[in-house]
């Protein structure tokens, strides 16, 4: 948990009373969660705007955490969906919570039964950064055919775009640095490039989209990818938050434009997952384990930027 927003180092391991359960709700028992992207932008409210919706001066949600897989402890009135004992797993970005022994999750949250054949740690990273990534794809319509350049292809959202897209039919074009070329490719992208001998942006083929997983690019340096009516869409808000801007402007003139989607969160969106999952159309990549009195160190990692896929915590 943490008291004040700040860098790693305000997250400690503490006992705390077990959440209660209210009518609609579902407690459960966290078997493994992940530190993604969101938990670090949560704990250090950055950007500023988190503050105005979680605390300005201090967080009032102290535990962080959006996903989890776990067992259902027990359940709420009103609540017919799930029973105690069910194995489930699923993300909840409305109240956090998912980085201790015990969270409490709406019913109609985005939470379903955990998929067959996974471990609560394969299952626990499938949420977050894929579900952005869907987003992404859903976001710009791509179809079979379509010819798709992700840019920061071996993060959560990128690892996971690249098997999403190739679940659709599109032609992806991975970019990722010289150490995880084997990876992408057996991610099921149909060409690699290494960012670090090449310029992406130089490439000569044109592309109906491109994703920037990592928000580390802008749609003026991607635009000559883009093929006359072809989609740029990131993860990040861009540069002076240029990104939500351009999503308005660009579509008026017709041609090249920015899209900006806003990612789904239901029960609907876990059990895609889960179904994608069970027919071999998606496996959320994990880089590191770590158990929960090891979480600093997890955060420190994942504020590297250099993490692949996943970073999975086990919670005993």
């Amino acid at each position: 948990m943490r008291a004040r927003y700040g860098p790693p180092e305000v997250v400690s391991v503490s006992e705390i009373e077990k959440p209660a359960l209210k009518d609609g709700d579902v407690l459960v028992r966290v078997r493994a969660t992940t530190v993604n992207r969101t938990d670090c932008a949560m704990r250090a409210a950055q950007p500023f705007i988190w503050r105005f919706m979680t605390g300005l001066v201090r967080p009032r949600i102290p535990v962080l955490g959006t996903e989890f897989a776990g067992d259902v402890e027990a359940v709420g009135s009103g609540v017919t969906a799930f029973q105690p004992g069910d194995k489930v797993f699923g993300y909840n970005d409305a109240r956090f919570g998912a980085h201790a022994q015990y969270m409490v999750i709406p019913a109609s949250g985005t939470l379903a039964p955990l998929p067959e054949g996974l471990t609560y740690e394969e299952a626990a990273p499938a949420t977050e950064g894929s579900h952005y990534a869907l987003a992404l794809i859903t976001g710009a319509r791509v179809r079979a055919g379509h010819d798709v350049l992700v840019y920061g292809a071996t993060g959560a959202i990128g690892s996971a775009a690249v098997q999403l897209l190739k679940s659709v039919g599109a032609n992806v074009t991975a970019v990722c640095g010289p150490e995880h070329l084997d990876l992408v490719r057996r991610l099921g992208a149909d060409k690699a490039v290494d960012h670090t001998a090449t310029d992406f942006t130089a490439d000569e083929q044109k592309y109906d989209v491109v994703i920037d997983a990592v928000g580390k690019s802008t749609f003026g340096r991607c635009r000559r990818l883009l093929k006359p009516r072809g989609s740029f869409l990131a993860s990040d808000v861009g540069p002076l938050w240029q990104n939500l801007v351009l999503a308005v402007v660009t579509p008026l003139f017709g041609g090249r434009r920015v899209r900006f989607p806003y990612p789904r969160h239901d029960a609907g969106m876990a059990r895609q997952f889960k179904e994608l999952i069970e027919s071999g159309a998606f496996r959320p990549v994990v880089d590191r384990h770590y158990s929960l009195d090891q979480i600093l160190d997890a955060y420190r990692y994942v504020e590297t930027g250099q993490k692949t896929g996943n970073v999975v915590i086990t919670v005993p």
